[in-house]
């Protein structure tokens, strides 16, 4: 697969239509940045907004992965089977961000239970504090890491089912 050509056939895509990089980032739900990338032939778009773009401009999928223009149309069996390897990937993605928010619950709970001993009469000055900033330490680290995991992939799965209802509404 050719990149550069696959950029330049989006980039036709586009003009046809009569649109600029800004509108068509905002139909996918990407940025300005991301479509020039994608029609300068430095990066690819995610399999899900492939199909969504060949959807959308009314072409064959492997016409825009071969960057031109075929004479025949990709039956429905293929399509499916393409839709299920998105879906597929996406239930990967699903399955870690499940894995992370337990740890941020884990980790939310540790806070708690520091922030409860903390304030309460259990607390021993003289003998819980190291072990005490230790545990908000390791509550508040992977808390924050938790997050960045998290938000990253979250609102990835969130755009990609809201494609998906689209497609099937």
């Amino acid at each position: 697969m050719n990149q550069e050509k696959v950029g330049k056939f989006l980039k036709e895509l586009r003009k046809q239509k009569g649109l600029t990089q800004e509108q068509i980032a905002e139909i996918f739900h990407v940025s300005n940045r991301t479509i020039s990338r994608w029609e300068n032939g430095n990066n690819m778009p995610d399999l899900d907004i492939l199909i969504e773009i060949s959807d959308y401009y009314e072409v064959d999928l492997r016409e825009v992965l071969n960057g031109e223009r075929k004479s025949e149309n990709m039956d429905k069996e293929m399509n499916e089977t393409v839709l299920q390897a998105v879906d597929y990937t996406n239930t990967e993605a699903e399955r870690y961000n499940k894995r992370v928010r337990i740890c941020n619950g884990i980790a939310m709970l540790l806070i708690l239970a520091y922030t409860i001993i903390k304030d309460t009469s259990l607390y021993d000055h003289s003998t819980v504090v190291a072990g005490l900033d230790i545990v908000q330490g390791f509550a508040v680290g992977m808390l924050f890491v938790g997050l960045l995991y998290s938000s990253r992939y979250g609102a990835r799965i969130k755009v990609f089912k809201e494609r998906l209802m689209k497609r099937q509404g």
